[in-house]
């Protein structure tokens, strides 16, 4: 509201200032529709002069100090041109997520805790209009219909939202930021996610064109280091990427991206992952990288991967690589083909080459807590290999997770076709 902006010397009543910023917003508004300026420097330039002059106009009545006038017109400004108060919070280099309930509850994560906040919106319509703000530019909307939806902001970053009645104390936004310098593999084994060691395997995993399943607890990471492990593909591959909401940001040259879709207001027109992984193997694909599965499109990137599509990434939450495959053949059973337990095992241990998964540990830090092989069946299970290994040895007194990324003395199977792709990986590698 108004009066984190305004000095206690002003001396103006809150329904006054926020009589005011309304004012200036329109007026705003009004004038930039009657003549839309040009490139979004221009736009920005004269929403900041029409917010100045606008002011200068009622100055004496709305009489406010230099530094509550530089805060008004920071808040108009992000409304006008931004995502309204929460504008500040998306620029801050230090917050990873941004989470909204109700007009009163904004909260963020800082070095993986949560933080309180002082933002504030006036009431739930204003939450809403920045819901609608979010969501107009991508074709997508919330109503009592549909009132969930996922989706990204120009940056990149993921956003979640429910609305009453789904969300009980009113609308919820959830934003996941996602970093304007993209992670490189060395930067993150600076921060201690994974060991050089382990880096060089997945490097020569991706390159070789194993199947990798990326899995996780929510926040763990999984998008992250998917994003890492897909720049490792070689540049004259063709990649169809498909998520939800697009968020993978690939250099490679020759890189299609698509984008599930929300039915329109009729019930129509709605694409989920299912429908785009089936188009996408008619698209001459090399590589298939799926942000997230999480229903019956398990099954389909299953048999893509056992009919010649190798080197498809995807993620899924889990809590740990067995778990993973457990969640991998109930998503199967939900395609609705009735195939039996046994038989989508098999697919499973004969597409999946790697399971790679990420934690989020109690002191906030995110690690790859295991790199574990499937190296086949035997009997009725699917069997797992763990390759490297985190071992948690304890918590300091300043609450930091101690432990080791260490090899299991284990190799892959797979190391022939690593080999073959002309990746002779050391023994040093695998702790033998």
């Amino acid at each position: 509201m108004l009066n984190h902006y305004v000095e206690p010397e002003s001396q103006i009543p809150d329904k006054k200032l926020i009589h005011l910023k309304q004012a200036l917003i329109a007026v705003v508004r009004m004038d930039i529709e009657e003549s839309p300026p040009g490139s979004a420097r221009e736009y920005q330039v004269r929403v900041r002069s029409l917010i100045e002059s606008s002011y200068d106009k009622v100055a004496d009545e709305y009489p406010l100090t230099e530094t509550a006038q530089l805060r008004l017109f920071n808040e108009v400004e992000d409304e006008i041109t931004g995502f309204g108060p929460i504008q500040p919070l998306l620029a801050d280099p230090d917050i990873s997520e941004i989470m909204i309930y109700g007009p009163e509850q904004v909260y963020v994560e800082k070095n993986g805790k949560l933080e309180d906040t002082d933002v504030k919106f006036e009431n739930s319509d204003h939450v809403m209009r920045i819901i609608t703000r979010i969501l107009a530019p991508l074709g997508r909307r919330v109503d009592q219909e549909n009132m969930m939806a996922d989706a990204r902001l120009p940056d990149g970053s993921r956003v979640n939202i429910a609305i009453p009645p789904v969300s009980v104390d009113g609308p919820s936004i959830t934003i996941r930021k996602f970093l304007e310098s993209k992670l490189t593999i060395q930067q993150i084994i600076k921060l201690g996610t994974m060991t050089a060691h382990m880096a060089e395997f997945l490097q020569a995993c991706v390159a070789s064109r194993l199947n990798i399943l990326i899995t996780g607890n929510t926040s763990s990471g999984k998008t992250t280091l998917l994003n890492i492990l897909a720049a490792s593909i070689p540049d004259d591959e063709r990649i169809i990427t498909i998520e939800d909401a697009a968020e993978l940001k690939l250099n490679q040259k020759y890189v299609v991206r698509m984008e599930t879709r929300m039915p329109n207001i009729d019930g129509v027109g709605g694409v989920v992952t299912r429908d785009l992984v089936r188009n996408a193997l008619r698209m001459r694909p090399d590589r298939i990288v799926v942000g997230e599965v999480r229903s019956g499109e398990a099954l389909d990137m299953l048999q893509a991967m056992n009919t010649g599509h190798d080197g498809s990434l995807t993620t899924l939450h889990s809590n740990s690589p067995r778990d993973a495959i457990s969640r991998l053949e109930t998503m199967s059973m939900m395609a609705g083909l009735e195939m039996p337990l046994m038989a989508i095992r098999t697919q499973i241990a004969a597409a999946i080459d790697l399971i790679v998964h990420m934690e989020r540990l109690t002191d906030g830090t995110r690690k790859i807590t295991h790199i574990t092989e499937v190296p086949r069946m035997e009997g009725d299970i699917v069997t797992l290999s763990d390759i490297f290994k985190f071992d948690q040895t304890g918590v300091s007194s300043k609450g930091k997770v101690l432990g080791e990324m260490e090899a299991t003395g284990l190799r892959p199977l797979f190391t022939t076709r690593l080999e073959a792709a002309g990746y002779k990986l050391s023994g040093e590698i695998f702790g033998v």
